[in-house]
């Protein structure tokens, strides 16, 4: 009889120029904790049911003339917040990183923000709302 494997997504991996910098930002303001860490090269954090990895570039994507290394990805993380997402954008906000208005689509329980890391990795927090009754 064979045996059918199953599958799980367990780590996205974000490749950065200045990872320490990457780690502070999620540290500081998701509170996920450092499982694994080789300094300035490669850390890894607990972000829930899954890691996240932050992964040093290979030199050839090292920004010339000491220019800030700006990610173009087509990816976005979606971190889950039980409440207060207002509060929480407000936060990240005086503390100067870059965020969105709060949205809310018909037919979806739930309210949306995305936001930017240091290097521009587009994420969004997400807060599920009780459905309304009539």
């Amino acid at each position: 009889m064979n045996q059918k494997e199953t599958f799980s997504l367990g780590r996205i991996i974000i490749f950065g120029h200045l990872v320490d910098k990457l780690k502070t930002f999620y540290v500081d303001n998701f509170d996920f904790a450092v499982v694994e860490e080789i300094k300035d090269q490669w850390i890894v954090l607990n972000a829930g049911q899954i890691e996240l990895a932050l992964h040093k570039i290979g030199p050839g994507y090292v920004p010339e003339d000491g220019k800030e290394f700006r990610v173009e990805s087509n990816s976005k993380f979606v971190f889950y917040i039980s409440d207060n997402l207002v509060g929480f954008r407000q936060r990240l906000v005086d503390k100067g990183v870059v965020m969105g208005d709060i949205q809310s689509y018909q037919g979806i329980d739930s309210l949306f923000c995305d936001g930017e890391d240091p290097e521009g990795n587009v994420f969004q927090i997400e807060q599920r709302i009780a459905k309304q009754t009539k």
